[in-house]
């Protein structure tokens, strides 16, 4: 995409944007899925969708991925206990999304199947369905998160993020 074309869909969309695409319901659907993943591992997951980046961020040349591991700090993503949170973040004015999974997690899931799933995922943004997308990434992360974090019987789950979608 060229660079006006990149700049007019990103100034175009913002959070309004975001809050039409997903709607409360989608939302609260989403929310409950963040919630019964993490009731089966000991990870934590964030969902951060935008409407399209600010004009600062633009003039900076800023990419998808770039704005997702900035965001992984602000939300706080890397400060859990096992270091194993995970951001789901989805650009909706370049219908992209990245997934970027703390040290922890890293440690057990190589780099191609994180980006298998963010493939696989991208049919599904690049056809309007959004919150199907999230939901299927959402179960994909927690499953790999059952398996490197499972949560055991006598184990506390304590909530360390929100499971509240991000709308930026």
């Amino acid at each position: 995409m060229n660079t006006l074309t990149r700049w007019a869909r990103h100034l175009w969309l913002d959070a309004d944007d975001a809050r039409r695409t997903l709607t409360p319901g989608g939302l609260q659907r989403l929310e409950a899925a963040v919630r019964a993943s993490e009731a089966r591992h000991l990870g934590e997951l964030r969902l951060c969708v935008e409407g399209g980046l600010p004009a600062e961020l633009l003039w900076q040349g800023c990419t998808p991925r770039q704005r997702a591991i900035d965001l992984f700090s602000q939300l706080r993503v890397w400060d859990t206990e096992h270091n194993n949170g995970v951001l789901i973040y989805l650009l909706l004015a370049e219908r992209r999304i990245e997934i970027l999974a703390d040290r922890g997690l890293m440690q057990h899931v190589p780099d191609t199947v994180w980006q298998e799933m963010t493939q696989a995922l991208g049919t599904h943004l690049k056809a309007g369905r959004f919150e199907e997308g999230l939901r299927q990434a959402i179960e994909r992360v927690g499953a790999l998160m059952h398996v490197h974090y499972p949560l055991h019987r006598a184990q506390d789950n304590i909530n360390e993020l929100p499971n509240a979608v991000v709308l930026l």
